[in-house]
């Protein structure tokens, strides 16, 4: 019985065109996304623009002019609103040299330098930046001049020289940049099989399917069972999709203009399968669980939405706060997948012990919300829907 209602729901889902592709917008979504945001970000890097300064007053720093010039920079005469034209983000920043900066400089004080920006754009952060560091280069130059020309060494007030050392791995630095990838790999996880979870649940009894469950001697748990492997197979192929588009994704992006090494091939792509798919025996249920308790489809709609902050919390806090991969950690399900996917990308596959903790709990919470479905399809109340008489 459990497959015969596993074939019945599986073709139902395949003829009804608008719940397939539903629970295929966030495996296509996920890697077009990808794809189009970093090639448009390796785009603007290639395009290696120079770096334009409109300066006001530069006839006050010939020196500072000359130096800006030598590092590649085009400097402008800025134009007389150049504050105004910042401001409107028709200039990315400007350069103030008032008149009295040769005075200050030549007597060895602090020269003035204003340095306009706008910091709520962010198409002009680049260059702003950009621009503060060669201003920083030109300090720095300034202040060992001074010190020389009054017999002190520069090495006096610098008595560390950091040197920068990165340790982190092509795939570290590569799992940094690919943080979303888990994100849109969750999300199809729990959209793949969501309109099928509801439409098998809510929305037959909308329809009065439900009913024939009352009066057949019909095992109630392998209903669910069958029902619950329909879903699971939505879910699965929404995560071969997602994987699929994202390995495609990431053979066209050209990482190598963003100073990223990394490659997607089979040893990540079980990874991320041994992670997702366990998670999908629990999506399954708890979406079935839920659609149970809704009066209508619509309500069952509502009802789901609201569960798809479940795999975006956890993904968005272990990007913004990494923490460590432990057992306890491993046992909740969605974040332990998500630590699982990101020490993945990272290049250090968890060990065997690691996946299977992680599958064997949210398969645990799986078979707990299977039976807790299998008992409302027992009663009257659930099956004719609530408020109907019993």
């Amino acid at each position: 019985m459990t497959f015969a209602v596993f074939r019945k729901e599986l073709k139902d889902h395949v003829r009804d065109r608008r719940s397939m592709l539903s629970g295929l917008i966030m495996p296509v979504i996920g890697p077009l996304a990808f794809l189009g945001m970093f090639t448009l970000i390796a785009s603007w890097i290639r395009q290696d623009k120079p770096l334009i300064v409109p300066v006001a007053g530069g006839a006050n720093a010939p020196n500072l002019i000359a130096f800006l010039q030598r590092q590649g920079a085009i400097v402008e005469t800025a134009p007389a609103d150049f504050e105004a034209q910042v401001r409107d983000g028709k200039l990315d920043l400007a350069l103030s040299v008032p008149e009295d900066y040769g005075k200050e400089f030549e007597a060895g004080r602090s020269a003035p330098v204003q340095l306009f920006e706008d910091s709520s754009r962010t198409k002009s952060r680049p260059s702003v930046m950009r621009a503060r560091r060669l201003l920083e280069i030109y300090v720095r130059r300034m202040s060992a001049l001074r010190m020389i020309a009054r017999g002190v060494s520069p090495t006096l007030v610098a008595p560390l020289e950091v040197t920068d050392l990165d340790l982190a791995t092509a795939e570290k630095t590569a799992a940094n940049v690919l943080g979303m990838m888990p994100l849109f790999l969750l999300m199809a996880v729990f959209m793949g099989g969501l309109h099928l979870a509801i439409d098998s649940t809510a929305g037959e009894r909308e329809r009065g399917s439900l009913e024939p469950l009352l009066v057949n001697p019909v095992r109630r748990g392998a209903v669910a069972v069958g029902k619950w492997l329909a879903v699971v197979a939505a879910a699965v192929t929404a995560i071969v999709v997602a994987l699929l588009g994202f390995m495609l994704a990431i053979a066209r992006v050209p990482l190598q203009d963003l100073g990223i090494k990394f490659h997607l091939g089979a040893p990540e792509l079980i990874g991320m399968m041994l992670a997702c798919v366990p998670l999908a025996f629990f999506a399954a249920a708890l979406e079935m669980t839920a659609a149970l308790f809704a009066r209508t489809f619509k309500e069952a709609q509502t009802y789901l939405s609201m569960m798809l902050l479940v795999p975006i919390i956890p993904a968005a806090f272990v990007t913004l706060q990494p923490i460590k991969t432990t057992l306890p950690a491993l046992l909740v399900p969605v974040l332990g997948q998500t630590l699982l996917m990101a020490d993945v990308l990272r290049g250090e596959p968890p060990p065997a012990a690691w996946f299977a903790a992680a599958a064997l709990s949210a398969s645990a919470c799986a078979a707990a919300m299977l039976l807790w479905t299998a008992r409302l399809l027992e009663s009257e109340k659930i099956v004719f829907g609530r408020g109907a008489g019993g």
